[in-house]
């Protein structure tokens, strides 16, 4: 997708197409890499929403997300293992 000056221009298409190979959506990417190229790459990343520690989700929600990103060897694990597989992904 070329970068330019329009309204629905990319303001930085590198971050966009990197985003892209690891699966973003169009619209996130596109997203992502305008307000990086508006306010730097580190301020976006710091802007985010906070995310509640994988202690506080159920044994259930852990093997679901491990499921969602396509890990395997999850579902004899334990609350602990899950977590660790889940953080060191």
């Amino acid at each position: 997708m070329p970068g330019g000056s329009g309204p629905n221009s990319l303001k930085d298409p590198e971050l966009y197409e990197e985003l892209r190979d690891d699966g973003a959506s169009k619209e996130k990417a596109a997203r992502i890499s305008n307000a990086a190229a508006r306010d730097g790459r580190s301020d976006v990343g710091r802007r985010g929403g906070e995310s509640g520690s994988y202690e506080d989700w159920t044994v259930r929600d852990l093997k679901k997300r491990a499921k969602e990103i396509g890990l395997s060897g999850y579902s004899d694990k334990r609350k602990s293992e899950l977590v660790s597989m889940l953080r060191n992904h």
